[in-house]
């Protein structure tokens, strides 16, 4: 119940962060999002960690603003439209991009291994654990069982608990990139069925996605907004 009433209480901040309109600022770079996109997700952590602000549109995926589509035609989120026109379309660009502008949190100085150590656990995640948590999820949508495509994203799963039995987090005991990246897929992972996630031996990994969804910067990038209307100024993202 207290997470309904939070969630209430963040519509109503949104909507106050609506009228102010991004302060008309055409300085600011767009950034075309959905909210419970995993990619997306993990470019508004980082946009959130960093405090580089922007101006966000939420879109609704059946009806793709022409605005976006024209910056992108590929059509997927997230988009980020800089100033100068430049797009980048890859989730990890974007968080490399505003990370690499102001990183308060040293989320690209891993306590342990290094960026391109966290660069290839985010590419196995994204190359290798995606595709089976979407077989996984969408097992109508791909022919052969959804329960080895479960046993094959473990796999990962195990390995990230492993990781996290060092230190706490990923790489360290701080929070990184690759925390922030690999997280929103982890946490899709455990929706599909919770009480199986639950019930799994990883008590690191659980206490770790726990530690991440009920952190106040997760629930400041899941923050509700109403969908962009084309001709209008989108949010100011992150809010003051």
């Amino acid at each position: 119940m207290l997470r309904l009433v939070g969630h209430r209480l963040f519509h109503c901040r949104a909507d106050r962060h609506r009228l102010l309109r991004a302060m008309q600022n055409p300085a600011l770079p767009v950034l075309y999002s959905f909210r419970r996109c995993p990619y997306a997700m993990r470019a508004r952590l980082a946009a959130a960690a960093s405090g580089e602000r922007c101006e966000l549109r939420e879109v609704v995926l059946k009806n793709k603003p022409a605005e976006m589509l024209a910056a992108s035609p590929k059509g997927t989120v997230p988009v980020l439209v800089l100033p100068n026109a430049t797009v980048l379309e890859q989730s990890l660009d974007i968080m490399l991009w505003a990370l690499r502008r102001n990183d308060p949190l040293r989320w690209l100085e891993p306590g342990a291994g290094t960026l391109a150590d966290m660069l290839a656990l985010v590419a196995e995640c994204d190359d290798q654990f995606k595709p089976r948590l979407d077989r996984y999820k969408y097992p109508a949508r791909f022919e052969g069982s959804s329960a080895d495509a479960r046993e094959l994203g473990v796999r990962f799963l195990l390995d990230l608990e492993a990781r996290l039995s060092d230190s706490g987090q990923l790489f360290g005991a701080r929070a990184s990139l690759a925390d922030a990246a690999v997280m929103p897929f982890v946490r899709q992972f455990a929706m599909v069925e919770p009480a199986w996630f639950e019930s799994q031996p990883w008590p690191l990994l659980r206490a770790w996605l726990a530690g991440w969804t009920g952190s106040p910067l997760f629930e400041r990038a899941m923050w509700k907004y109403t969908p962009w209307i084309p001709g209008e100024t989108g949010v100011v993202y992150p809010p003051a």
